[in-house]
């Protein structure tokens, strides 16, 4: 199996133990002299068994990050830190730029007005500049889980 074919696998044990969650939750109590709608036992058993399986192929893709390499120099396991750092900045530099657009809406002259303190147009492109940073790097990284096999 490829890793990005346990990404995938991953992301639909996620959405199976949510589902599960919900229906455990659903039939956990009902009105007196009725039956829940299902067993919650076998839902708990399927939930155990589900949450184990993701438990290790979480594991499996760890090692599996941390032996591969994107480059001479990057494991995939440093590739995701710096996407993950790059998505951060991004997301500062976007709100920054936002939160220093001044609109004016004065409606008498006594009203206070607000300046910008930042150079919107330079956080602008810093965050423009993280977003294809981030881009360019998430396509190495999902080229790479494309050739790399998962780790026993």
């Amino acid at each position: 199996m490829k890793l990005a074919e346990a990404l995938i696998l991953r992301a639909d044990h996620q959405k199976r133990i949510e589902q599960l969650r919900q229906r455990l939750l659903r039939n956990a109590k009902v009105q007196e002299g009725d039956e829940p709608a299902e067993d919650p036992g076998d839902l708990r058993s399927e939930f155990e068994r589900v949450s184990n399986e993701f438990e290790r192929l979480i594991q499996r893709i760890n090692r599996t990050n941390a032996r591969s390499s994107l480059d001479e120099q990057t494991t995939i396991s440093d590739a995701l830190a710096h996407r993950d750092v790059l998505a951060l900045r991004h997301a500062v530099y976007r709100d920054l730029a936002q939160a220093a657009t001044v609109t004016q809406e004065r409606h008498t002259r006594s009203e206070v007005k607000f300046r910008s303190t930042v150079n919107i147009a330079d956080i602008q492109r810093r965050a423009d500049d993280m977003a294809k940073q981030y881009r360019e790097l998430d396509m190495r990284i999902q080229e790479g889980n494309w050739r790399t096999d998962l780790a026993e």
